[in-house]
């Protein structure tokens, strides 16, 4: 039960922010593999298996083996800028902002008719 909780919280925590969209119209493969974060678990990250902060470079690199993803994240960091997500809060607090902040989804404001954002205004 224990792990399955971590299991379940880590998932949810690497796909779910302010900052990640949700796409139709606009979607493609890249766009699609971009919108989840790297999170840092402090000690857990070893624990984990770098599961944690390496999960972009999993994204975009599904078939890569597990005990290169450190190296692959590190190396598409500058490739990828700003498109690069990662939150360093702690995760009790962003198990909690999440849980607050992103509660469902609405479109896009600008030209980009095909892209939601988490939004949590009720």
């Amino acid at each position: 039960m224990v792990v399955n909780g971590y299991l379940v919280l880590i998932t949810y925590l690497q796909h779910t922010h302010p900052h990640c969209r949700t796409m139709t119209s606009e979607w493609d493969w890249f766009r699609g593999a971009l919108p989840t974060v790297d999170r840092d678990y402090g000690i857990l990250n070893k624990v984990f298996h770098n599961i944690t902060d390496t999960h972009v470079a999993h994204h975009l690199f599904s078939t890569m083996p597990q005990y290169q993803a450190m190296e692959e994240t590190k190396a598409i960091n500058p490739i990828l800028g700003e498109y690069y997500q990662f939150d360093g809060t702690l995760v009790h607090k962003a198990m909690f902002r999440e849980l607050k902040e992103c509660i469902y989804i609405e479109p896009d404001e600008g030209d980009k008719k095909g892209v939601f954002w988490y939004d949590n205004k009720l």
